[in-house]
């Protein structure tokens, strides 16, 4: 099977997911500077998870370059993840609405904790088609960023019961380590 299709219309999910969330912004009902003042939570609320979406798209992209096979479990396990992945609109507008209030704080971390449970899922099941040798193989090694951000995403969403600022500052971190796009597929290419 190829795997053509799975990157074309993973990629159409995720631009209609950016493009609802922009869409769900609203505008100011000024023209000042002031009448901005009360969009900044859905502002910073899009931001991060424009971000995080953006995150998943270049690692996907990045991880279905050294795929040389799918079948129908990584088609599952890719409509998995992006399940989870169109959540995002809904908790990213419920946490900005209110303000980072502490159960929309929760839920958001607990999207992208399952957005993460299943990417991670998705990796298993594509190094199951493939050898241990194999580019897929050498390129997740031991994929400590994945670990690193389901361990900080596991602490947060209860952290935002306490505080859902520091929450936040989680979500924000892991969005940090992956921001810079995952060297490890480009490395093992350019061997």
């Amino acid at each position: 099977m190829s795997k053509g299709r799975i990157e074309a219309f993973s990629d159409g999910v995720i631009a209609i997911l950016i493009t609802i969330m922009v869409l769900e912004l609203k505008a100011p009902t000024g023209a000042g500077l002031g009448a901005l003042r009360p969009l900044v939570p859905d502002l910073l609320s899009y931001l991060l998870s424009f971000v995080m979406l953006g995150i998943y798209w270049n690692n996907h992209h990045h991880l279905l370059q050294v795929v040389d096979a799918v079948d129908g479990r990584v088609l599952w396990a890719n409509l998995h993840l992006l399940f989870w992945l169109s959540l995002i609109p809904f908790v990213t507008r419920w946490m900005g609405e209110n303000h980072f209030a502490t159960l929309p704080v929760a839920v958001y971390g607990a999207v992208l904790l399952l957005a993460a449970i299943a990417y991670f899922i998705l990796t298993r099941v594509l190094l199951t088609l493939h050898t241990t040798d194999s580019v897929l193989a050498t390129a997740l090694g031991r994929d400590s960023k994945g670990k690193i951000s389901l361990v900080v995403y596991l602490a947060a969403v209860p952290l935002s019961f306490v505080d859902p600022r520091l929450a936040l500052a989680l979500y924000v971190l892991v969005a940090v380590i992956w921001l810079v796009p995952d060297r490890r597929i480009e490395r093992t290419l350019a061997r």
